[in-house]
């Protein structure tokens, strides 16, 4: 380690340190009380009341612009630097899209349909994989959220109280994105087999599987979107609760490197080899 890293990280502990003692002193109200509002959400209706499809979390939106913008800013620096032998960021982020092309070469052996299932499966692993690291082990800004018994919500912005509220915590999102794999798959079979054969997929091995082949491929988004939705959300609470117990003394910090960024890159990569699975299945099957 180099003499800069280690004033830095000498730096870092003593900050986190005098932070973790001033929140021993200050933070005295029950676990019970002070994370009552943990599973609430920030929804803005902007139409009828009862319609649902009307409601939006403010959150999500900000955050997946946010996370789209960083995607797009480390692009552009790769791409501006972008030379014959390659610097660190460029061979960090090469590497990476060989890495991912070359599961999908094995999965889709058509070159006409490998390309394209690539570049549907980088951008979800990207997009997710940020989310993730913000949402897992950076800390930021947080909304509190209060219910009133008549429904109406009271908003609160907190500083370092939790980390950046994750999209991928958002189950609206993850099931974007898996019924989004689902339909392009859908859209592979019929391209390759037609609709006559991809029709007959349900009816194989035998006609009376078709309820259950629909109900197979209907589960599909679903179970997609619910492995991520809990296992970042599930992730997030246990941090949280287990960082205001110890008072976010020593403990939060390797909870924070395994969920947020350990387990945050596996459900990333999980998510999109799966979605190479869901498509190459309807190509080749």
């Amino acid at each position: 380690m180099s003499k800069k890293a280690k004033i830095q990280l000498i730096i870092f502990l003593v900050i986190y340190t005098v932070v973790g003692l001033l929140n021993a002193k200050l933070m005295t109200a029950p676990p019970s009380e002070a994370l009552k509002n943990i599973a609430n959400r920030w929804i803005v209706q902007f139409g009828p009341k009862d319609a649902w499809y009307y409601r939006i979390n403010p959150m999500t939106v900000i955050m997946s612009v946010a996370v789209v913008a960083i995607i797009i800013a480390f692009a552009k620096s790769v791409h501006k630097e972008f030379k014959l032998i390659p610097n660190r960021k460029q061979a960090f982020a090469e590497s990476l899209m060989d890495f991912l092309y070359e599961i999908v070469e094995s999965s889709v052996p058509n070159e006409k349909y490998a390309r394209t299932v690539f570049k549907i499966s980088m951008t979800l692993f990207l997009y997710i994989a940020v989310s993730n690291l913000i949402g897992g082990f950076i800390p930021g800004v947080s909304v509190d959220v209060s219910i009133a018994e008549n429904g109406t919500r009271a908003v609160k912005f907190v500083l370092f109280n939790d980390t950046w509220f994750p999209p991928t915590g958002d189950l609206n999102t993850n099931l974007t994105y898996a019924v989004m794999v689902f339909i392009i798959s859908q859209y592979f079979a019929i391209k390759t087999k037609g609709v006559k054969g991809w029709l007959k997929g349900f009816l194989e091995p035998v006609a009376f599987m078709l309820p259950m082949n629909i109900v197979g491929e209907l589960a599909k988004p679903l179970s997609h979107a619910m492995r991520l939705f809990g296992n970042i959300t599930g992730g997030g609470i246990l941090v949280l609760v287990i960082s205001y117990l110890v008072k976010y003394m020593f403990l939060p910090p390797f909870l924070w490197a395994y969920f947020g960024i350990f387990s945050g890159l596996i459900q990333a990569f999980v998510f999109s080899t799966l979605a190479i699975a869901y498509m190459s299945s309807q190509i080749e099957g």
